[in-house]
């Protein structure tokens, strides 16, 4: 989504079922939305969850807008105000990016090794464990930001 340019409802909503997802290879379907918003006391369907996301409704009320925007954690003027939107779909951005790398290091056999190992050890060692983890993430980050700014 583009900055300065007028972005539809339908687009922000797509973009919080892409993005906003009950695990990384799958998103919420309409039903779920609307049965878990329905929980609130708010009524609502997802055929017209569906309809605005297609763009057939474009009006939706306010306790709608802010049933779905706090469905997915992010603030009703995320759906309304475009410097709310510009600004949220960079974080929308960073949190996909994050889920992907994490999605990437999950398949890796190396880190099931690590994490099952862990899983093995006392509390008190997987502590440990945790605390080195700690120190190289620290360096490694450190090392990618002195490479960026060399």
């Amino acid at each position: 989504m583009s900055e300065g340019a007028a972005v539809s409802l339908a687009d922000k909503l797509n973009q919080l079922f892409a993005t906003v997802r009950p695990d990384p290879d799958h998103e919420y379907s309409n039903e779920h939305v609307a049965a878990s918003i329905r929980k609130t006391g708010v009524p609502i369907s997802q055929s017209y969850i569906w309809q605005l996301r297609k763009s057939r409704k474009t009006n939706p009320t306010l306790q709608h807008l802010q049933a779905l925007a706090g469905f997915f954690g992010v603030p009703a003027a995320y759906l309304v105000e475009g410097e709310a939107t510009d600004r949220i779909t960079a974080q929308l951005e960073l949190l996909a990016a994050e889920q992907a790398r994490l999605r990437e290091a999950a398949q890796s056999s190396e880190v099931k090794v690590m994490a099952m190992r862990a899983g093995q050890l006392s509390q008190e060692h997987r502590k440990q464990v945790m605390d080195l983890l700690d120190v190289v993430y620290r360096l490694e980050q450190a090392e990618r930001g002195e490479a960026r700014d060399a």
